[in-house]
């Protein structure tokens, strides 16, 4: 199946590895882990991986500087529309391969790797390197194990089956490391982080069709000394809130003149209503931003629209 992607690998010099703007997990562990993988296994290649970086994730791994590039291949990670793409315009490259999991919004690369089965794109990349002549070790191991337990959320999302589960004990048994260790890169934070995830639990807005919201401005960002991503990152530690459906968090981002919307659901799709406001993701996992806190809150408002019809949907089944 991914004969073709190692053939182009092999096909240029220069690989250029990218992901979505607003790193998370997934994104920045597929493409380190590729590149790494690439490296190993074609150590005369120059290989790198590029992108705005997030002081949240450094101890994960460190990104490429780069100058211009002529002839090379690009491969985007993790990014299902053009418009995400970070730090690489797609049209200056040779060539273009994409390996995503999100449910596919457009074609813009020449050679596309989608399965939206997938938990994460490093489930994809750990598929690749076991099909093929690219060589793993260890440490990439971890980069692909990190990025799969962050998108599956601690293998808690109904896109975990037991493939999943054996991949992962193939990859631990053959390339070993320090599981404490790892998830000490994923889950170590601050005090100002659990004290914002305090205020978002006493002050998320929960209307009677199960819809929660906050909006978090960038005065409270600074009183609380955090990141404004940090709101958007532990929107899944409100998964299993009994009175919530679907949750959200609105972040303002001063320094980007943007409002960060991230969505979460464990009732209705909510990814069709993230494309309607320009943004994207999959069924239950979605985010979006916008210039203006008034067009935020018409996301909340789109929200309660398809809660409505979930519930009516719901009572008629019974």
């Amino acid at each position: 199946m991914f004969n073709d992607l190692i053939e182009k690998i092999k096909e240029y010099s220069t690989i250029v590895i990218v992901r979505h703007i607003g790193v998370d997990p997934d994104a920045l562990c597929s493409q380190l882990a590729l590149r790494d993988a690439i490296r190993l296994t074609y150590p005369e290649k120059t290989v790198l991986a590029i992108g705005t970086g997030s002081v949240k994730f450094i101890s994960i791994g460190k990104l490429d500087r780069i100058s211009k590039v002529q002839d090379a291949l690009l491969i985007v990670c993790d990014t299902p529309d053009q418009k995400r793409v970070d730090s690489a315009n797609v049209g200056d490259y040779a060539c273009t391969i994409k390996i995503d999991h999100h449910p596919f919004m457009e074609k813009f690369c020449q050679y596309e790797y989608i399965d939206e089965t997938a938990t994460s794109t490093c489930e994809i990349i750990m598929r690749i390197i076991k099909e093929t002549e690219l060589q793993c070790n260890s440490e990439i191991a971890e980069l692909l194990y990190l990025g799969l337990v962050s998108d599956s959320n601690r293998f808690l999302f109904n896109s975990c089956t037991s493939h999943t589960f054996q991949l992962v004990a193939d990859y631990m048994a053959k390339y070993p490391f320090d599981l404490t260790k790892a998830y000490e890169k994923l889950y170590y934070r601050p005090l100002n982080e659990v004290r914002l995830e305090g205020y978002i639990a006493l002050n998320m807005k929960v209307s009677e069709n199960q819809l929660g919201y906050i909006v978090i401005d960038d005065q409270l960002i600074n009183e609380l000394g955090v990141d404004s991503a940090s709101a958007g990152n532990m929107i899944n530690n409100f998964n299993y809130i009994k009175e919530l459906l679907v949750w959200v968090t609105i972040t303002e981002d001063k320094k980007n003149n943007q409002y960060r919307v991230s969505i979460r659901s464990r009732g209705p799709e909510i990814n069709h209503v993230a494309e309607r406001h320009h943004g994207g993701g999959h069924k239950y996992a979605s985010g979006i931003k916008t210039k203006t806190l008034e067009e935020a809150l018409l996301v909340i408002d789109d929200l309660e629209e398809e809660l409505v019809i979930y519930h009516q949907k719901k009572n008629e089944e019974r």
